[in-house]
């Protein structure tokens, strides 16, 4: 059997985190650790954690760190299981059976190093499901619906891709997605997270789209194919801004169409 690390990390978002907490404890197999890595610069979670039972699975530590990747990269290097799902603060699991599901996955499959789900995100004002298996010839896509919240990774693949990267703010999992896209994987068709739209992948999704684009031709070089493809996000996600985007969006959904 398979042994699961979750690693929650947080930033001055107790109720966030107490949110994500729940849902882990909720869970029909529950994970060998979870571990919380508190950044935050006020004592609300470092009080909560030391004053409110917790599930001896449950450990943290409370210090500064260098930003999301590095928070990323701490709570890796501390897990102890074969798997790791960076479930971040606010993010809940999509059911109580999702490590079950996960593990009877990898352990049926034991050639695959990741794996990824469907998400519940907000688009156009109203929440859908949205998910989509990788696939490394569409990488100049972004991330392409296969979202970061749904990935479970066995720990020894990051001693060959590598870590988070510091430098990168807001895709540092879409770079790391580039590095895993020769690692064996596999696609669950389960909604495994809901996502919580408050973060920095969101509030500046624009600046993101740009960070993409330099992201995937430090890999693969110059492309016009991925420039053409983030500037249709980009006018998507301004359309979606808008009255009559919401209105298109609506029908889309209503045809079935808005996971395509």
């Amino acid at each position: 059997m398979l042994d699961v690390s979750v690693i929650s990390i947080c930033f001055n978002n107790l109720a966030d985190l107490q949110r994500t907490c729940k849902s882990v404890d909720d869970q029909t197999v529950l994970p060998q650790e979870h571990l919380i890595i508190n950044g935050s610069s006020n004592s609300d979670i470092a009080n909560w954690l030391l004053t409110t039972p917790q599930p001896s699975y449950r450990k943290w530590i409370n210090e500064r760190d260098r930003g999301i990747s590095d928070a990323f990269n701490k709570g890796i290097q501390l897990a102890k299981f074969s798997i790791t799902h960076l479930l971040h603060a606010g993010d809940i699991y999509g059911s109580n059976q999702v490590i079950e599901k996960v593990t009877d996955y990898f352990n049926l499959h034991p050639q695959v190093n990741w794996i990824s789900g469907n998400i519940q995100v907000i688009r156009g004002g109203a929440p859908i499901i949205i998910g989509k298996p990788f696939d490394k010839h569409k990488l100049y896509r972004g991330m392409r619906s296969v979202a970061h919240p749904t990935w479970f990774v066995k720990k020894e693949v990051y001693n060959r891709v590598g870590p988070f990267k510091l430098h990168l703010k807001i895709g540092m999992d879409y770079d790391l997605m580039c590095r895993l896209k020769d690692e064996p994987y596999g696609y669950i068709n389960e909604t495994l997270a809901v996502f919580d739209d408050s973060g920095i992948s969101t509030n500046q999704y624009l600046d993101s789209l740009k960070e993409n684009i330099q992201i995937y031709e430090s890999y693969f070089g110059f492309s016009i194919l991925c420039r053409i493809w983030q500037f249709r996000l980009r006018i998507l996600h301004l359309l979606l801004r808008t009255s009559l985007g919401k209105w298109l969006f609506a029908i889309k959904k209503n045809l079935g169409l808005a996971n395509a």
